[in-house]
């Protein structure tokens, strides 16, 4: 539509300008109207106004090279970006190759030249041009020592192990659960147990002191200690 637009202006333009030198010259007529301004009228509006219309086509004219050259800077733009799209596609076919192994060539002549036959094969990149591909192939090559250490045998391995830790953890973290609630059964009953201890030491000692006021009464004269033993007192005379 810009193109378009472009030369349709030329055109109007070309024909303005014709049109325009053949009145000059008398071969066609003026544009003819009449206006007023201000209380003047003015019979040869008309050419006069078509002069200034040629006038500003032909100074436009002069814009339309800054406007091609804006659309060729588009395009190339545009073309930019395609072509750096098929390279970074190519490219990931390469990378993606190299990490599952399957280039061994170490020399950098011998390690691009495979990469680039592999593109070349490659099902998904056959309508891409060989310039884009010897592209992809060399940053593949320059790349390779980040494929070797993320290679997908390694990245394999780790995701093994990180899952394997990750398993233990949770199993651990459900032991911890279990000791934790163990821990707090114990706790209860233990002091479950202090209490019932306290209880039994208590009746105890009620009961001794209750033996220690009825046995005189009864003419035992022995007292029991604290600790158990008893001792001897003195027999009460019989009343």
């Amino acid at each position: 539509m810009q193109r378009l637009a472009v030369v349709a202006f030329i055109l109007a333009a070309l024909t303005l300008t014709a049109v325009t030198v053949m009145a000059a010259f008398g071969a066609m007529p003026w544009l003819e109207f009449s206006a007023e301004f201000n209380g003047a009228t003015y019979q040869n509006a008309g050419q006069i106004a078509q002069i200034a219309l040629t006038a500003t086509a032909v100074l436009i004219c002069f814009f339309v090279p800054m406007n091609g050259r804006i659309m060729r800077l588009e395009n190339s733009h545009r073309k930019f970006e395609i072509g750096m799209m098929d390279i970074a596609r190519a490219y990931a076919a390469a990378h993606g190759a190299d990490r599952e192994g399957l280039f061994h060539l170490s020399s950098e002549f011998d390690a691009v030249r495979e990469r680039l036959a592999y593109l070349r094969e490659h099902p998904d990149l056959g309508d891409l041009e060989p310039a884009l591909l010897e592209v992809a192939a060399q940053m593949s090559f320059i790349s390779k020592e980040l494929a070797e250490v993320y290679s997908d045998e390694k990245v394999s391995r780790a995701r093994a192990f990180l899952t394997q830790r990750q398993q233990e953890i949770e199993t651990f973290n459900t032991r911890l659960v279990q000791a934790k609630q163990v821990c707090q059964e114990l706790h209860h009953w233990a002091h479950e147990v202090e209490l019932e201890e306290s209880v039994a030491a208590s009746q105890l000692q009620r009961l001794r002191d209750d033996l220690r006021d009825i046995l005189p009464e009864l003419g035992h004269e022995d007292m029991a200690r604290q600790d158990g033993t008893i001792v001897p007192l003195t027999e009460k005379a019989a009343e």
